[in-house]
């Protein structure tokens, strides 16, 4: 008998991870926070509730109830906190960790299950492309092992998440923070990098960097959209 996954995520960026895991798994997909309650978990009856990619809390009598699997873009206890990616691309960082962890009541302070190494090349988009890849097999591990996890070890430092009006170009101070400002943020459901220009707002998408130049795609709309 085959084992049964919860898929919670909105973003149609999963589906084909979704896809790719009913090859092995029944597979059931929450795409909205009214679809996670415990009764309808209590029906699917799964043996995991995996969260690819869920902006809401998760409430401790799911949580409790059942394993619940969330990843997150950080080597933790490294990075907790909100807007990992883009933290992580502000700071520097090119190489990072997905990691599969439990979810407890301390936010992303959970047991660990699995890390894998996650290169921070390419656009938001294409990064969490990358980490779906990531994602179907640590899934597969998670499962077909039994994989237990381990307390997080080391000191923790943690992220805040970021809000839409630092996505100003204004900020950048070199041609590289201009493109990493317009890439990080260049994917489906975020603000994207801009700058205003009186009663203009100028959106920037699909850059490209070349030698001293910066190459992009500009929306022009009127007043101001964060």
């Amino acid at each position: 008998m085959p084992k049964t996954i919860v898929i919670a995520t909105p973003h149609g960026r999963y589906d084909a991870l979704e896809s790719a895991l009913r090859r092995n798994f029944r597979v059931e997909r929450l795409r909205e926070q009214t679809a996670l309650s415990l009764a309808r978990l209590a029906a699917i009856n799964p043996d995991y509730v995996f969260f690819p990619h869920w902006s809401w809390i998760i409430p401790a009598t799911i949580h409790e109830k059942f394993p619940c699997v969330i990843f997150h873009m950080t080597d933790l206890p490294f990075g907790r906190g909100g807007s990992p990616l883009q933290n992580l691309i502000m700071c520097g960082v090119r190489t990072t960790k997905i990691t599969a962890l439990k979810c407890t009541a301390e936010l992303d302070a959970g047991p660990v299950y699995l890390k894998k190494p996650l290169p921070l090349d390419g656009t938001a988009e294409e990064i969490f492309a990358s980490a779906a890849v990531l994602m179907e097999e640590m899934i597969q591990s998670i499962v077909m092992q039994n994989i237990q996890p381990q307390p997080q070890t080391g000191e923790p430092t943690f992220f805040t998440r970021r809000k839409p009006e630092e996505g100003d170009l204004i900020q950048a101070a070199t041609l590289k923070k201009v493109y990493d400002m317009i890439r990080m943020l260049d994917a489906e459901g975020y603000p994207h990098a801009f700058v205003t220009v009186g009663d203009l707002r100028f959106e920037f998408s699909g850059a490209k960097m070349s030698g001293q130049s910066v190459e992009a795609r500009v929306k022009i709309v009127i007043g101001d959209k964060s």
